[in-house]
């Protein structure tokens, strides 16, 4: 490890065009992650019935959300690859393409959230005002589902031809939305005191419509922003609306052999993950309260790994696609080194942070306390959920090993976790960190056969070669 760690630092290109990827991704990553949080804290002034409704209503822009990462990551595959082979005209199909199956997967979801929202909030819980505040906040958060999947695929392929500084500044500016608008819409006018003199501040008190409202406005404006951003700076990715169509059929069968296991593997378990939800809800409001705490604080922590997976893709899939198979071999272990010494550094911040975050919400002790359990259980098991991401989502999709990832992600989810989850949950009614803590054990899972396979070396391949 020691002779692995001081080649990896040793390797400044390496470093370099690291960081110059992870840390945009991981910053934007961390941006949006401290929006939920701030969203979770001003919706904890409402009451724990809140936390949990507007939870569970999330669950469904989980789930979605997950199917447009199946997407983008998918497509991003092949847009690294095709850049590294200089091939910016398959890169404006891919780009085409996604656009589609992803406005598709998104009114697919947005439609019934918000037509019915009430039977959808039906799913997760059978408590009364969980499902009518939840709904009241679905129905509009819904609304932005299109607007999500325009601007993740376009950061996608940004991300792919290496122009990362774009999404975190439009980012930056969709969080500065959310937030103010929240603060105004959330809660009602009031009066404070500042510097010694008494303010009026404006608001609308609209509760958890407001969050949703707030929500909506900044994915729109975000939206709208970085596309214009594309076209009238020029980037690569920027072209006519006829070049992002036309497909040949070996252009197709590429895309569809690479993409579609992607797809189903983020929806797969994307929906396994939810069926988690449907356990916890019926646990209780106090138990969705408290993984709802934790996983908003673990995301903190997982921003890290989000952003490392990104540069892991897109930097073998560069390598690859220009034909340097021994070089992306050995940038892959310097990924694993990296992942292994940023696991180190996030066990210890989780830790460090668990108590001043969740002091800061307006919970029972008893809700305090699952919620701090249920953060010491993800320290235990982030050492195989971070090398999940990596293996996964990093190096074995950089280079077209989807089918393999697909198995690992939903056997593990559908296999272990979700027989796990009722049955700790609703059979012998565990605490929800022992419930989490069963649930967890896919990780484990999931590292011991995903390191096998990343030693078979079936995912060092040419895509771009190959079409």
């Amino acid at each position: 490890m020691f002779k692995s760690v001081k080649e990896m630092f040793s390797d400044t290109v390496f470093l370099r065009k690291a960081l110059l990827i992870a840390l945009p991704v991981a910053m934007q990553g961390m941006l949006n992650t401290i929006v939920n949080l701030v969203d979770t804290l001003m919706i904890g002034t409402l009451g724990e019935t809140a936390i949990a409704a507007v939870g569970l209503a999330n669950k469904v822009f989980f789930v979605f959300s997950l199917l447009v990462f199946g997407v983008v990551s998918g497509g991003g595959i092949l847009a690294a690859q095709y850049w590294g082979n200089n091939d910016l005209k398959n890169i404006h199909k891919v780009m085409g393409l996604a656009l589609i199956i992803g406005l598709g997967g998104a009114f697919s979801f947005m439609l019934p959230s918000v037509i019915r929202p009430q039977l959808v909030m039906r799913i997760f819980t059978v408590s009364p005002e969980t499902i009518r505040v939840g709904a009241s906040y679905l129905a509009i958060a819904a609304l932005s589902y299109p607007f999500t999947a325009f601007t993740n695929i376009y950061v996608a392929m940004l991300r792919a031809v290496g122009q990362v500084k774009l999404p975190v500044k439009t980012s930056c500016m969709a969080i500065v939305i959310n937030i103010v608008f929240n603060f105004l819409m959330i809660f009602p006018a009031r009066e404070a005191v500042i510097a010694g003199t008494a303010v009026n501040i404006p608001g609308l008190g609209l509760g958890v419509v407001g969050a949703a409202l707030a929500t909506l406005i900044a994915r729109v404006s975000e939206s709208v922003v970085l596309v214009s951003c594309v076209y009238i700076r020029k980037y690569a990715i920027a072209c006519r609306i006829g070049e992002m169509f036309g497909y040949s059929r070996a252009f197709l069968r590429q895309f569809l052999t690479t993409c579609l296991p992607v797809i189903a593997n983020e929806f797969m378990w994307g929906l396994g993950v939810t069926i988690y939800s449907l356990a916890y809800g019926r646990m209780g409001d106090n138990a969705v309260a408290a993984i709802t705490i934790a996983t908003t604080v673990q995301d903190i922590v997982i921003v890290l790994f989000q952003g490392l997976s990104a540069a892991t893709a897109v930097i073998l899939g560069h390598e690859m696609g220009a034909g340097n198979l021994k070089r992306a071999e050995r940038y892959a272990t310097n990924f694993f080194v990296l992942q292994f010494l940023a696991t180190l550094f996030g066990m210890a911040v989780c830790l460090i942070l668990r108590e001043p975050i969740l002091s800061l919400y307006n919970i029972t002790p008893e809700v305090h306390r699952s919620a701090a359990l249920c953060l010491l259980v993800f320290v235990i098991f982030m050492p195989a959920k971070d090398f999940n991401f990596i293996n996964v989502v990093g190096v074995l999709r950089s280079g077209g090993d989807t089918r393999m990832c697909l198995f690992l992600d939903t056997s593990g989810v559908w296999f272990i976790g979700v027989p796990l989850a009722f049955l700790g949950g609703l059979f012998f009614k565990f605490p929800i960190y022992i419930v989490y803590a069963m649930v967890m054990l896919e990780e484990v899972y999931k590292m011991i056969l995903g390191y096998l396979r990343y030693r078979q070396k079936k995912w060092l391949r040419n895509l771009a070669a190959e079409l």
